[in-house]
């Protein structure tokens, strides 16, 4: 029988994360030979885990990485199933190295390779783990990003705005106003920048939510129909201009909207501005 060190266990405790007695166990069993010990471990690991599998992953953190001249940003969303997990330091280290490998490779979703990392971690840690969402997001010449991460990294946004001058976007107070607008989304969450880029299916379902409210309500009853239509389109109009962006109440002053602010901010600078795009991450949100 081998003799087992409390160095050797240590040693297989730091690569594979199993328990003390676990590592003792394994290493006896291969009579001290570390490497098919720590396949046991591995293989014991992954039977566990494959238990886990179906258990709600609704933690995590989203994580941002941006290149050099701020022209390309990664946003990737890691969960598990605890916020304890989710606190751990080989968690963040996991989801910092995720970020920066898509952004070096230019991956624009999870590969299997990406997943291969999250499982190595899930299997030393014993927790249903996963990556949930990634994206690239690139800026033209003519074009903007800014970042913002929010709540513990709960909420992740990254902002895309355009301009005929892009030399405005050296100008530290248009950053600024920019980086505020994602501020606003991340505390308001908008559904859609505009009107039309709101889905039309998606919208006739809350136009029939609105229609069955109408007829529930006794104020209502006898009405007729063009009057009903037109409180109809009156409560469409309120939903929309709550949740398009370029409608609501800008953060910074509710009294104008945030199409306004950027109107107002562009006509400082004597240059066109307007927001192409923007990502909102909240982790355990679709």
């Amino acid at each position: 029988m081998a003799d087992i060190s409390a160095a050797d266990v240590k040693k297989l405790r730091d690569k594979t994360g199993a328990g003390p007695m676990e590592c003792k166990n394994a290493l006896v069993s291969t009579e001290g030979d570390f490497a098919k010990a720590e396949k046991i471990l591995k293989e014991k690991g992954l039977a566990a885990l494959e238990k886990r599998v179906g258990r709600a992953t609704n933690e995590g953190k989203i994580f941002i990485k941006s290149n050099a001249d701020g022209s390309q940003i990664v946003l990737i969303e890691l969960v598990a199933e605890t916020d304890f997990v989710a606190k751990n330091p080989d968690f963040i280290v996991l989801g910092k190295t995720i970020a920066e490998k898509a952004l070096e490779k230019g991956l624009s979703k999870p590969t299997d390779e990406l997943h291969a990392m999250v499982t190595e971690l899930a299997t030393r840690i014993r927790e249903n783990m996963g990556l949930k969402r990634l994206c690239l997001i690139k800026a033209a010449p003519n074009e903007y990003l800014t970042q913002y991460i929010h709540g513990e990294d709960k909420i992740g946004v990254v902002v895309k705005c355009e301009s005929d001058k892009p030399e405005i976007f050296n100008d530290e107070e248009v950053k600024s106003f920019i980086f505020s607008l994602a501020l606003h989304i991340a505390a308001f969450n908008p559904a859609a920048i505009d009107r039309s880029k709101v889905d039309q299916s998606w919208l006739k379902e809350q136009e029939e939510i609105f229609r069955s409210q109408m007829e529930k309500d006794e104020k209502l009853k006898g009405k007729p129909e063009n009057v009903l239509n037109g409180i109809l389109q009156g409560k469409v109009n309120k939903y929309l201009s709550e949740i398009c962006l370029l409608e609501q109440g800008y953060v910074k002053d509710e009294k104008l909207t945030v199409a306004k602010a950027i109107e107002e901010c562009a006509k400082k600078t004597g240059a066109k501005l307007a927001i192409n795009d923007y990502v909102y991450y909240k982790v355990g949100t679709e």
